[in-house]
């Protein structure tokens, strides 16, 4: 889930800015549009802040995100049917990765849930699709829909009810080896439900942040440790400030989406628009482990598998300097296409060019020989294990 790419910088004149549009100029940073926001791309390098988040620490701003608020006595119900996963199971202080599928059983959008309580949780959605999940989540409240009395006045409310809150909040990612460290030094930060040192993946805190609420979820998007915190919009400006003076004598920096990009295709995360999409079932992304198939009922159940023979998305390693980029075709050494990438770069972290790609099942098992179609010329390269990083624990 959530959003990475760092596409080619522009602006449009519907763009949005994020309450730290401010923070990010004066930094120097480079904006792009993405998804209709104005997103800082970099502020001094791609492979300079990569590193510093394998090594140390970087700040994302990921305000973008959109989030949704799932509240009543059938919300678990409701998001059983709903989404692809089994939320009803969740405990109060947990999250979970999840899809939205279409009844086509293709991906709306892969989606971050927590439980705030037994009849409270909050959905955590790209930028990109805020339009679409916001519809799909209504459309599916109505066979939910209930009235309740309240004891000794006349209000009433449903058996579930959604609300888009994405206006509301901003969110801020610290990624890194040194997050736990730079998170329980941020000043300003009291009431924490959950002692530090104590959290775990997946999972979320209570806290208070110069007295206003504070979600501290231990989540992210580069394979690395650590948190992402969710605070009234107002707030962001000094929660930033605060995170990079706790982090300064970590080496934290803040960080753009195009090593965003760089460390989730290295932790072989997908990404909306390149690896999800409403024309991908979730097994052909390798994500069929998300799906409670056993459910008895949910939107898309009916055609969630993948067609037999379709293209499944691999891990794929070259050699060299010459990366294969999204649209390149994989072939084989007579080359008839085999499939398309959908991320590719040279990897910050390993030296050598990687990708993920769609191609055809006969040639997915680790190892197979294949070559990457770069303007012309075939890059010798094979199928790889996903994913291409894993952090030391």
């Amino acid at each position: 889930m959530t959003e990475a790419h760092a596409p080619r910088e522009s602006a449009t004149p519907t763009s949005r800015y994020t309450p730290l549009r401010e923070r990010h100029e004066s930094l120097g940073a480079s904006f792009t549009d993405f998804g209709g926001w104005q997103m800082p791309v970099r502020y001094t390098s791609d492979l300079a802040e990569h590193h510093a988040v394998r090594d140390a620490a970087g700040l994302f701003d990921i305000s973008h995100m959109a989030e949704f608020t799932i509240e009543g006595p059938d919300a678990a119900a409701y998001l059983d049917y709903a989404l692809a996963g089994r939320l009803s199971t969740m405990t109060i202080g947990k999250a979970k990765y999840s899809l939205l599928l279409a009844e086509s059983g293709g991906i709306i959008d892969d989606v971050i849930v927590y439980r705030l309580a037994d009849d409270n949780f909050l959905i955590i959605s790209n930028a990109g699709n805020r339009g679409a999940v916001a519809e799909a989540l209504g459309e599916r409240v109505r066979p939910f829909v209930r009235e309740l009395v309240v004891e000794d006045d006349d209000t009433t409310r449903r058996g579930v009810s959604v609300s888009d809150v994405s206006d509301t909040y901003a969110l801020l990612a610290i990624q890194g080896p040194a997050s736990e460290a730079i998170v329980a030094e941020i000043d300003g930060i009291t009431e924490l439900s959950i002692p530090w040192g104590e959290q775990k993946y997946y999972a979320w805190a209570s806290a208070r942040y110069n007295g206003e609420p504070l979600l501290l979820a231990r989540t992210g998007y580069t394979g690395e440790d650590g948190f992402e915190l969710l605070v009234r919009a107002e707030d962001a400006p000094a929660l930033w400030d605060a995170v990079l003076a706790a982090g300064e004598p970590h080496g934290i920096v803040p960080a753009g989406l195009a090593a965003r990009d760089t460390l989730r295709l290295e932790a072989g995360m997908p990404l909306y628009g390149h690896e999800l999409s409403l024309d991908t079932k979730p097994a052909q992304a390798g994500l069929g482990r998300v799906v409670a198939s056993d459910k008895e009922s949910f939107v898309g159940k009916d055609a969630v598998s993948a067609a037999e023979g379709a293209h499944v998305l691999v891990g794929l390693a070259a050699e060299g300097k010459r990366a294969g980029r999204a649209g390149y075709a994989v072939v084989d050494a007579d080359g008839t296409v085999l499939g398309e990438i959908t991320s590719g770069a040279l990897s910050p972290t390993l030296g050598h060019p990687i990708a993920m790609a769609f191609i055809d099942p006969s040639s997915v098992e680790e190892g197979t020989a294949v070559f990457l179609d770069v303007r012309g010329t075939k890059i010798p390269a094979a199928v790889a294990a996903l994913p291409f990083y894993r952090r030391k624990k």
